[in-house]
């Protein structure tokens, strides 16, 4: 448990266009010695101006209109600063204006990049006979902007089994697979051996 309890009540008003957002931009917050840090989490993928307005107590921030910060896709960005004043626990309230009209007033700070969930949850079965095919997948997704899981079933009979079960053939056909195996939407694919034609089926479901 943190020191200090922040009691966030999120007034998210997302006011300016943001059809093209498909999740909303979320905040984080830190605290360091006397400052709590509030971070704009952008896992879309286009950028975004972002403008914050905390209201609460226990703490002091800079006066002034709040300012739009661009919040590059994928990314992590500071967004405000706040002063927490001495014995006093911190406890904010924030909307936020989000726009995809990006302006050159906007300021630009340093971003994190992060990796983002795709449409849905992934998984690649790496199959003891899948060499190069696996290799230049995984490869792929590493350098994607998408978070998956990696299991070798070389390294986890109990799963080896319970996928053989799955299979026609069992066991011995997955012996065999030179291919991975995807497990994405609830479906298993057996074939699919490029980033592209994970992409291709993801978007299908």
């Amino acid at each position: 448990m943190k020191s200090f309890y922040l009691s966030i009540i999120l007034f998210l008003s997302l006011i300016t266009p943001i059809l093209a957002q498909e999740r909303p931009i979320k905040i984080e917050d830190k605290q360091e010695k006397n400052r709590l840090y509030l971070y704009a989490v952008n896992e879309n993928l286009q950028d975004f101006d972002v403008t914050i307005t905390v209201t609460g107590t226990g703490f002091r921030q800079r006066a002034g209109i709040p300012r739009a910060v661009r919040v590059p896709a994928r990314s992590k960005v500071q967004i405000s600063s706040l002063i927490v004043e001495r014995g006093k626990e911190p406890k904010y309230n924030y909307t936020l204006e989000v726009n995809d009209d990006l302006s050159r007033r906007a300021l630009v700070r340093e971003a994190e990049l992060i990796k983002i969930q795709p449409k849905w949850p992934l998984t690649i079965y790496k199959t003891d006979k899948c060499g190069g095919k696996c290799d230049s997948l995984i490869a792929a997704f590493n350098e994607s902007p998408y978070l998956y899981t990696l299991t070798p079933l070389a390294d986890f009979p109990k799963v080896r089994n319970q996928i053989a079960k799955l299979l026609v053939g069992g066991s011995n056909r997955l012996a065999e697979m030179d291919t991975p195996i995807v497990m994405m939407g609830g479906k298993m694919f057996l074939t699919m051996s490029t980033f592209e034609e994970v992409m291709e089926e993801m978007e299908k479901n």
